[in-house]
């Protein structure tokens, strides 16, 4: 069973048991979390589609932790005129095991 769950703005795929890392929620690590804006789900071959969300249907998770992603690196130029600037950052997320979909 997995569902289509929209978590702080995204719609990410989640199915019970595994991990999901997604934008920096609020929130301390080991605190329960609820998501109730489910808008797809699958069991064994049976599709459920919300207009816009499936009635009685969250989804459940655990916090374990706040991370920070890759770096990524924004570089700017303009030929022939000198211009070079060099800045980057670190995107902050959060890891939440998903414990059930009901």
């Amino acid at each position: 069973m997995y569902a289509i769950v929209d978590i702080a703005g995204r719609q990410t795929k989640v199915e019970g048991g595994k991990f999901v890392y997604t934008n920096k929620l609020s929130g301390n690590e080991g605190d329960a979390v609820e998501f109730a804006n489910v808008l797809l789900t699958e069991d064994n071959g049976t599709i459920n589609v919300g207009a816009p969300f499936v009635d009685n249907i969250k989804v459940t998770g655990k916090i374990l932790g706040h991370v920070k992603g890759d770096k990524v690196i924004i570089f700017k130029k303009k030929r022939r005129k000198g211009y070079k600037k060099k800045n980057g950052h670190r995107q902050d997320y959060t890891k939440v095991l998903i414990e059930s979909i009901a």
